[in-house]
């Protein structure tokens, strides 16, 4: 990574890698293992606790797959199946609220060791997510290595994503939101290499990672391909779009909207109000007074949804202090230099002085914004059913979470002035290292 300009940088981002292993370029690879590495050890470490019953709804994914693994059904019916019991892995009576699709719990219990019994098996099973996690990861550092970002850049980039609070609890649990950050991951570097290098192989490894997200869950199948068509599209614009890609885009997306589109024609909607599902909502609402409470107006509801979406990128069992929500700033700036960002690559694009830094932040960004509107929208409807307000979960999006730093890149690329761009990028590598430290109660 050449000490070079962030704006010059960026310019010649994403070509083709360097021709000769110069000192500088081994230097940062082992920068970018040492930082893949430790995020391993960490998850490895997660991965070890014993508690099955908390983190991310850990016993009703693994649930799933146990269901598989034991019928033989791998497209169960949501409505038939039971949640084990944490303790012993045997079933119970209650039954399983997922509705998801069935593809990722498939392939886990045709890999992994039997669960029905087997309390054990769990680890084997988390270290399975650990592994794509860490893939999804090694791609999103692959890509800063072939942008070529200056030092300062790439740690404005991979700090954040190492330091996202929530990361490696999730790699350590058995979750489909695993199996969509991965599938994000490949997309935004398939995006990314496909708008440099213009080659088919990245547009087919953007879509199989948009296949891999929408296999997951709804969310990822939004984010990853309203991304990829975002960035499909300027290349239509530009001119630069062949008809193969046309043709394999199209197949892509039918593949990844196959699931939604039989749980649409049998259940009536692409994520499916299981009977659990409503009971846990219905439940759950009853218990905290939210059901007897006046329903909130959608501007109360999205203004709360919003501040519960930036206190909840460090989930915390206890009560935060003052200054613990004083350390709220930092995600809440990093998201305010992101939205600049975005604006700045936008007046690129406008200007035809576009890179593909700009394509990816506007895309990526596009496909934020499109599908938080429909994540607002669709908590919202839940919330007037039934007082339910705990929807603002931000790893729902971590599929595609490189775009917040490299929009970030983005404001860096447009301040002229050497020592304010310093100043923003030392933000965006201090600024998660001390939220990570200081954002959440000690003990």
């Amino acid at each position: 990574m050449p000490e070079t300009a962030t704006s010059a940088a960026t310019s010649t981002a994403a070509s083709a890698a360097p021709a000769e292993w110069s000192a500088s370029t081994i230097a940062d690879f082992l920068i970018a293992a040492a930082i893949l590495g430790l995020f391993v050890l960490a998850c490895i470490n997660s991965a070890s606790r014993p508690d099955v019953t908390t983190g991310f709804d850990e016993p009703a994914h693994i649930s799933y797959a146990a269901h598989i693994q034991q019928t033989g059904d791998a497209w169960p019916a949501l409505e038939k199946m039971r949640l084990l019991d944490p303790r012993t892995f045997r079933f119970t009576d209650n039954a399983n609220y997922l509705n998801h699709p069935p593809i990722f719990y498939a392939l886990l219990a045709s890999i992994g060791p039997t669960l029905v019994g087997h309390p054990q098996a769990i680890v084997a099973y988390r270290l399975f997510d650990v592994a794509i996690v860490t893939l999804g990861f090694a791609a999103l550092l692959a890509l800063a290595l072939s942008a070529q970002f200056s030092r300062l850049e790439f740690y404005a980039y991979a700090v954040p994503l190492a330091f996202i609070p929530i990361l490696v609890q999730l790699a350590a649990s058995v979750s489909n939101d695993d199996l969509a950050f991965f599938g994000g991951a490949l997309a935004t570097l398939g995006v990314w290499q496909m708008l440099a290098a213009g080659r088919g192989f990245w547009l087919a490894f953007a879509l199989f990672g948009m296949i891999a997200a929408a296999f997951a869950k709804l969310t990822g199948f939004l984010l990853t391909g309203g991304m990829v068509a975002a960035a499909l599209g300027y290349l239509l614009w530009r001119g630069r779009l062949r008809w193969r890609w046309t043709i394999a885009a199209g197949l892509a997306f039918a593949v990844a909207a196959a699931p939604y589109v039989i749980y649409l024609i049998h259940y009536g909607s692409p994520t499916p109000d299981t009977p659990a599902q409503i009971v846990l909502l219905e439940a759950g609402a009853h218990a905290a007074g939210w059901d007897a409470l006046p329903r909130k107006s959608f501007p109360d509801y999205l203004a709360g949804f919003i501040a519960d979406f930036v206190a909840d990128w460090m989930p915390v069992l206890g009560a935060r202090s003052a200054f613990n929500y004083a350390m709220l700033f930092v995600p809440a700036t990093a998201l305010a230099a992101a939205a600049a960002g975005a604006v700045c690559s936008l007046r690129r694009l406008w200007r035809w002085q576009e890179t593909p830094l700009d394509v990816v932040v506007i895309a990526g960004t596009a496909a934020l914004a499109a599908t938080f509107a429909v994540h607002v929208t669709f908590s919202y409807g839940r919330h007037l059913a039934t007082g339910w307000l705990l929807d603002a979960y931000p790893r729902y999006y971590l599929p595609l979470a490189a775009i917040v730093p490299l929009a970030g890149l983005s404001l860096a690329a447009a301040i002229e002035s050497p020592r304010w761009r310093v100043a923003l990028l030392a933000f965006l590598i201090a600024g998660p290292i001390a939220f990570r430290i200081f954002g959440a109660p000690i003990g």
